[in-house]
């Protein structure tokens, strides 16, 4: 059984936007494709809807199916009050931003090992329990 692997925004919308600059996008789908476990959560599902509204140029009924689809294929977790405490004290011990530190708490609380993003220090290790990695480097 492999490990639970969380998943952040941006990488998803590498994948699901394609003039995200090709070589890019070509990695992100194929990580995404080649993973089990994928663990997303409801901040992850709110940001990349907004970005297929903004970025994607999707229209409201679209953003629907996708939200089905999407919270159909991957274990989501709903965001909680433990998470909002945890991600202060991620803040203050590894100085991201705020919505960073959101979806390290929740990556935490689903047990995953792994989060990949763009957007964060690679390889940082939070608390010896998860393992920031850029994909696309």
């Amino acid at each position: 059984m492999s490990d639970n692997i969380f998943i952040d925004s941006n990488i998803w919308l590498y994948a699901l936007i394609e003039d995200d600059g090709f070589e890019k996008h070509h990695k992100a789908k194929q990580r995404i494709a080649n993973m089990e476990n994928i663990i997303i959560s409801t901040q992850v599902v709110n940001e990349v809807c907004v970005n297929l509204l903004r970025k994607g140029r999707k229209d409201m009924p679209y953003i629907a199916q996708f939200i089905s689809e999407f919270t159909a294929a991957y274990q989501t977790v709903a965001q909680i009050t433990e998470d909002l405490i945890t991600a202060s004290t991620i803040r203050a011990d590894y100085h991201v931003s705020y919505w960073d530190s959101l979806i390290i708490a929740s990556a935490l609380r689903a047990d995953c090992h792994i989060l990949l993003s763009e957007d964060m220090q690679d390889g940082l290790y939070v608390y010896n329990r998860l393992q920031i990695q850029n994909p696309l480097k």
